[in-house]
């Protein structure tokens, strides 16, 4: 509970800084918080995952320390006219902290050791304080398309033949965080609200994923057998990762796109596009193969599903769509 708090009070006194060293030492503090949560008696993994982490975060650090210095040593304050190499190092090392590609060598090895609770704080936490720090800095736009293009590429290509569900989840995520640094150029509000969607999504995959023991693609396949409605809750969830219309998915890259188009970042928006059909594949990969293999389903005894929150906030997200078309309306 310490851990957890401090990790939490790190990233908030990290957002709200008004200097460049309480900006950092409030990356750090959460850095250091998030390394014995990280550790795990029962995952012998965990140990692993923890220092590669602790060392790319470190290292990331460094270089944002090193460039803060180079820039204080010019001017005290962010300012346009600041020399924008510089503005770069400090915004590939807050990259870096995020896992955006081509940064994110860490990324897949760490969250391959971790158990699904840490993983969750790695795919949604821990994005919140790098994001709102480069939202802030001034952005080189060319800087950030290539970022963005080398993410969804890098994104869509590896996750094609993954079988560890961690490891798809991480791919999803570097794909959603091109779409994320894509908000970020036009708008503060579309990006929290495809943050806030993004993250209860993924928390209701987690939730499922948690409670069905399931690491690896055959695992999951096997245990939503023994359930109809967690195999159907699973399937809408991945639906809307993906951003298919009917589901809250949709909103935040129907927005995202709109914007994009209108600010003439049309190369972006295509490659957005067609990035998340090949992701949409790797979804419906996981989908189809409960739904059409033929696997052994008992039609007598079912599993009953007792963890009332899950059910909860999966109903919540799941109608959510609806709930927004309607105040959409009745405004």
């Amino acid at each position: 509970m310490i851990f957890l708090n401090t990790m939490i009070m790190g990233t908030l006194i990290s957002i709200s800084a008004y200097s460049w060293m309480g900006m950092w030492m409030g990356l750090e503090i959460n850095l250091l918080s998030i390394i014995p949560l990280f550790n795990s008696t029962k995952n012998m993994f965990s140990s692993e995952s923890s220092l590669k982490y602790f060392l790319t975060q470190a290292m990331a650090s460094l270089v944002l320390l090193f460039s803060i210095i180079l820039m204080m040593s010019q001017t005290e304050f962010i300012s346009p006219s600041m020399n924008s190499s510089f503005m770069m190092l400090l915004n590939s090392a807050l990259l870096m902290k995020l896992g955006a590609a081509p940064f994110h060598f860490w990324f897949p090895e760490v969250m391959e050791g971790l158990n699904w609770n840490n993983c969750l704080i790695l795919l949604t936490w821990q994005k919140i304080a790098p994001m709102i720090l480069i939202m802030n800095n001034p952005l080189n736009v060319k800087f950030m398309v290539i970022i963005i293009l080398v993410s969804l590429i890098i994104s869509s290509l590896m996750s094609l033949n993954q079988i560890s569900l961690r490891k798809i989840l991480t791919f999803s995520s570097i794909n959603h965080i091109a779409w994320m640094i894509s908000t970020m150029m036009t708008s503060f509000s579309i990006w929290l609200l495809y943050f806030v969607i993004y993250s209860m999504i993924t928390l209701n995959i987690i939730l499922i994923f948690n409670y069905t023991n399931s690491f690896y693609l055959k695992q999951i396949i096997n245990s939503v057998n023994y359930n109809k409605t967690l195999k159907f809750t699973l399937m809408l969830n991945f639906m809307s990762l993906a951003g298919l219309p009917p589901f809250i998915g949709f909103i935040p890259k129907w927005l995202t796109i709109n914007w994009m188009i209108y600010n003439n970042f049309y190369l972006v928006a295509f490659m957005l596009t067609i990035s998340t059909s090949i992701i949409l594949f790797v979804y419906m990969r996981i989908i189809f193969s409960s739904l059409l293999i033929s696997h052994f389903e008992p039609k007598m005894s079912q599993i009953k599903i007792n963890n009332f929150w899950m059910i909860l906030i999966n109903t919540f997200t799941l109608t959510s769509f609806i709930i927004m078309v309607l105040f959409i309306n009745m405004a």
